[in-house]
């Protein structure tokens, strides 16, 4: 069976401002979202479905469903902040959509087969989708609580206009994961490659330390996991109170490790993670995907 790409789209792009997810890039208005797909096209994956939220759903059937046609099986699900299990309603006040992992849920009901998570707006590029995707497809059937994750080195996914957020990894003598921790402010520093820690330190790390970008290898048991660890999380009101709390993958990840119940392969890519953190970043990415063009690494058109 082929695997699935799942794209979370829902996001605000509160960054850089307007929805970063249907701007044009590639010399025929690619979007980002573009390549990823007609590089997971090539990788063997045989179907692909959008997390969205509802109020852009014209625009995004319009601009960016319609060109796949003809080319990949596609699905659209909604993120919103109701979408809660039952029992459970909004904190009045709450505009923050509910994170990463929510928005994985969504697709609980149009997945049944292996899965790769993605971010629309992050530029991946050919390696990762191969390596996850030959994870992916060499699953033996009915396969359970057996995931991967695209280890990136973090010196190829930062931006040279701010800090970004990464998933911090650590790992184990046989390449599973064994903790990652979000970071939401990491940079070079005066050379180094630094995050900044609870005490608002900057902490040094190595050029070649694997980060999470959110790019992840599920199989459907992900989805029960998650429905029952959200309902714990909604039940503590920490997380009901604080308008900016989220589930995030690495969250429900982790606790699946901490509990022995999964195990989730790091995987090495030599990729190069470009994206649109911030509005400065625009112009560098549309001339790395025009140079990727000129390398013939993608056609003019891609659909």
């Amino acid at each position: 069976m082929k695997p699935t790409l799942l794209l979370l789209a829902a996001g605000m792009g509160s960054r850089y401002g307007g929805l970063k997810q249907l701007d044009g890039l590639g010399p025929n208005g690619e979007t980002i979202m573009d390549y990823s797909i007609y590089d997971a096209i090539k990788a063997g994956f045989g179907k692909i479905v959008f997390v969205i939220r509802k109020d852009f759903e014209q625009d995004f059937k319009d601009k960016i469903l319609s060109k796949y046609e003809g080319h990949v099986p596609a699905e659209l699900c909604f993120q919103s902040l109701d979408a809660l299990p039952k029992g459970f309603t909004c904190p009045e006040g709450r505009v923050k959509p509910w994170g990463t992992n929510h928005a994985v849920l969504m697709a609980k009901n149009v997945i049944k087969e292996p899965f790769c998570v993605i971010n629309c707006d992050d530029f991946y590029n050919r390696d990762a989708f191969m390596v996850i995707g030959k994870f992916l497809a060499d699953l033996p059937e009915g396969s359970k609580n057996r995931y991967a994750m695209v280890g990136f080195r973090v010196g190829n996914t930062l931006s040279e206009n701010g800090t970004v957020a990464r998933g911090i990894c650590s790992k184990d003598a046989d390449e599973n994961l064994t903790t990652v921790v979000e970071r939401t402010e990491i940079m070079r520093v005066n050379g180094p490659v630094c995050y900044k820690d609870e005490q608002g330190e900057w902490v040094a790390v190595e050029d070649n330390t694997p980060v999470s970008m959110n790019m992840w290898g599920f199989t459907p048991d992900y989805f029960e996991h998650s429905e029952a660890y959200f309902k714990e999380f909604l039940s503590d009101p920490k997380n009901m109170s604080n308008p900016k709390a989220e589930f995030f993958i690495p969250l429900m990840v982790n606790k699946l490790i901490n509990d022995n119940t999964a195990t989730v392969k790091v995987l090495d890519t030599t990729s190069k993670w470009f994206g649109v953190t911030y509005a400065a970043d625009r112009q560098s990415v549309v001339d790395k995907i025009q140079s990727l063009i000129n390398e013939g690494v993608y056609p003019e058109k891609l659909f």
